[in-house]
């Protein structure tokens, strides 16, 4: 236990996602040596951040202005949304340059264990965007989880009446992975997901 300011750095950092309190010593410990120019920048940078940087009022993502810079761009599909949990998913599916459509963050995923509903996510938000009948596909990109399953299923009986492509995407074997070390779930999803590969 540490006494004063040290103690309550500590604390703060320990609050953060993934920082247990090692880590926040650690980090703390690293701060105090480090040069007071790079902590003001640091402590100018978190500022900013909370300042400037908010939710698209249109598909939640991180956005600087009313509207991210997905949802400005014109040259993106207007008929495919692809779901997903937080903005990191979006920045994860984007470095595949393989989706060219819109987004829609839900801000989590149902999990009754931590309190969370589908009340808590921004569905209602989703299904008001999808009321115009322009968007023909959703694709649900939740992680491949309980709690995103669960978020997957969800969604996916909400949706079916609304005569909508729902796709769900694809998991399975890691590239570079072993048969061996993978679990039985996964395993099955490669079954399940298998393509053919040449012949007829």
């Amino acid at each position: 236990m540490y006494e004063g300011p040290v103690q309550d750095l500590i604390e703060e950092l320990g609050r953060l996602p993934g920082v247990g309190p090692k880590s926040a010593q650690r980090i703390a410990f690293h701060l105090l040596a480090s040069d007071p120019a790079d902590l003001a920048r640091l402590a100018h940078v978190l500022i900013e951040v909370k300042d400037k940087v908010r939710f698209c009022a249109l598909c939640f993502n991180v956005a600087e202005g009313e509207r991210c810079r997905i949802c400005l761009d014109s040259r993106r599909a207007d008929d495919v949304i692809c779901v997903v949990e937080e903005p990191k998913d979006v920045v994860a599916i984007e470095r595949t340059r393989e989706f060219r459509g819109r987004y829609h963050v839900l801000g989590g995923a149902i999990s009754p264990i931590e309190g969370v509903g589908p009340d808590d996510l921004r569905i209602r938000e989703l299904m008001a965007r999808l009321a115009d009948g322009a968007v023909l596909e959703v694709i649900l990109a939740t992680d491949p989880n309980t709690e995103g399953e669960a978020t997957a299923t969800y969604l996916a009986r909400l949706l079916a009446p609304m005569g909508l492509r729902v796709s769900r995407l694809a998991s399975g074997l890691p590239v570079g992975g072993d048969l061996e070390y993978a679990d039985e779930v996964t395993l099955g999803r490669a079954f399940e997901g298998r393509r053919l590969v040449g012949g007829p």
